[in-house]
C-alpha cells in the first residue's frame, strides 16, 4: 500500500512519544473540489497527531453524502483502528479512495467515530475560516 492511501503514518510508528489530540473546531471548514462543495461544517473536529499535519474531520451530515462511493479499501492505523474509504463522485469521475472514516476507532480515537476525513491532496481545496 502505498503512503497517499495512509492517513494515520507509518503503521509500525512506536507508541512511545506518539500522541493524538482532537479537539472541536468551532471554525467554518470547507472541502470544495471542481467548484463543488463537497463538505461544509461548523461543527467538525481537528486531530493532531505526532509527526503528521492536522486532520479536520466532517460530520456525515455535513458531507454531501450522493457524492461518495463506499470503497473496499481498508488500513489500519495502530493507534486509531480500522479506516474504512469512499471514492469521491466529480463531473471528471471518480477519485478514489479520496475520503476515510474511522467506524469502530479505538477508544483513544471514539471521539472520530463515523466522521469523514478529506485527503487534502486528492481535492482542489479545504478551506478553515473564522
Amino acid at each position: 500500500m502505498s503512503d497517499a492511501l495512509t492517513p494515520h503514518g507509518d503503521p509500525g510508528a512506536s507508541a512511545g512519544g506518539h500522541t493524538i489530540a482532537i479537539h472541536g473546531n468551532s471554525h467554518r471548514v470547507r472541502v470544495i473540489h471542481g467548484g463543488v462543495t463537497m463538505a461544509d461544517t461548523q461543527a467538525g473536529l481537528t486531530l493532531t497527531e505526532t509527526g503528521l499535519p492536522d486532520v479536520f474531520y466532517f460530520p456525515r451530515e455535513h458531507v454531501n453524502m450522493a457524492r461518495l462511493e463506499r470503497s473496499t479499501h481498508t488500513s489500519h492505523c495502530p493507534f486509531k483502528g480500522d479506516a474504512s474509504y469512499f471514492h469521491l463522485r466529480t463531473e471528471d469521475g471518480l477519485i478514489e479512495n479520496a475520503v476515510w472514516s474511522y467506524e469502530t476507532p479505538f477508544e483513544q480515537a471514539e471521539q472520530i467515530k463515523g466522521y469523514l476525513a478529506f485527503y487534502a491532496s486528492r481535492v482542489d481545496r479545504i478551506d478553515q475560516t473564522s
